[in-house]
């Protein structure tokens, strides 16, 4: 892949005639309450002038993973996944070693689980939680962070127990954009930063702003920290499609973080824009 080339870091598809999205309530969701495909993503990522992207799972289900691996090895645009296993699961190496020798293992980035639907705020910290992150780091493989801002400090210590695993934060681990204030999520936010086997995706900020009115300036404080914090040589774009569709079309999310990094040279757009993906997925 060529070094110019944009890379989306973070994206999702689904088939609800053959898993329903759970997390997909209320009537706010009916406007992505349907099918995603690969080919949809395809279109608009040619439209934006995306060369490659990375698949992230939606459910802990684990028959999605290898769904997502096989669709993957016959796509020339999904350069890596990010998939789920059961880390409290006493097998999660060997888990890990059946994902990648099958279908598209290669392919497999990353490990996430859908920490912010958990209700204790230090679950990341439960025993056999640590286990399950250590065998993902032994596996070559970074972590994704999905987690709120009250989750934070948890997501801290465990980065810092696990420092040989890099542990990807997305969505800037949904700061309040909407209601336009920092407190208390940038303290932890920039806790979580410090770690040096930390990195942050530049993705989700649309759906945590007003759906209806959002402009690029309302999402400029939170990227402002990211990139005080992180760097732009930790910072990685991600659209967050199609559920970033809520608020915005893919061109405006990819529109909107070109404006919130404006200040930036060339080779650091260039890291926030790929390289930074590339390295840390080993893409």
């Amino acid at each position: 892949m060529p070094p110019a080339t944009v890379v989306d870091a973070h994206h999702h598809v689904w088939d609800l005639s053959v898993r329903p999205q759970e997390w997909m309530t209320g009537s706010r969701m009916d406007p992505i309450r349907r099918n995603f495909t690969l080919d949809e993503l395809a279109a608009e990522t040619a439209a934006a002038g995306v060369g490659a992207t990375v698949l992230v799972q939606t459910v802990a289900v684990a028959a999605e993973t290898p769904e997502f691996l096989a669709l993957a090895e016959g796509s020339e645009l999904v350069a890596g996944v990010v998939g789920w296993t059961d880390l409290t699961a006493p097998g999660v190496a060997d888990a890990l070693a059946a994902l990648r020798a099958g279908p598209g293992g290669g392919k497999l980035a990353a490990v996430r689980h859908p920490v912010e639907g958990e209700a204790d705020p230090a679950w990341l910290l439960r025993p056999e939680v640590l286990r399950g992150l250590a065998a993902v780091g032994a596996a070559g493989l970074a972590y994704d962070l999905l987690v709120r801002p009250h989750q934070l400090p948890a997501a801290t210590e465990a980065a810092r127990l696990l420092p040989d695993l890099t542990f990807v934060l997305d969505h800037l681990a949904k700061p309040p954009v909407a209601e336009g204030r920092t407190a208390p999520w940038e303290e932890h936010f920039r806790a979580l930063a410090a770690l040096p086997n930390t990195v942050c995706k530049l993705s989700g900020m649309v759906t945590e702003a007003e759906w209806d009115s959002w402009t690029p300036e309302d999402l400029r404080p939170y990227a402002a920290v990211a990139l005080d914090a992180f760097g732009p040589e930790r910072l990685m774009f991600g659209s967050d499609w199609p559920v970033s569709r809520l608020a915005a079309s893919y061109g405006e999310v990819l529109d909107a973080a070109r404006t919130v990094t404006d200040g930036l040279g060339a080779a650091e757009r260039d890291a926030v824009f790929g390289g930074t993906a590339r390295r840390v997925y080993r893409l």
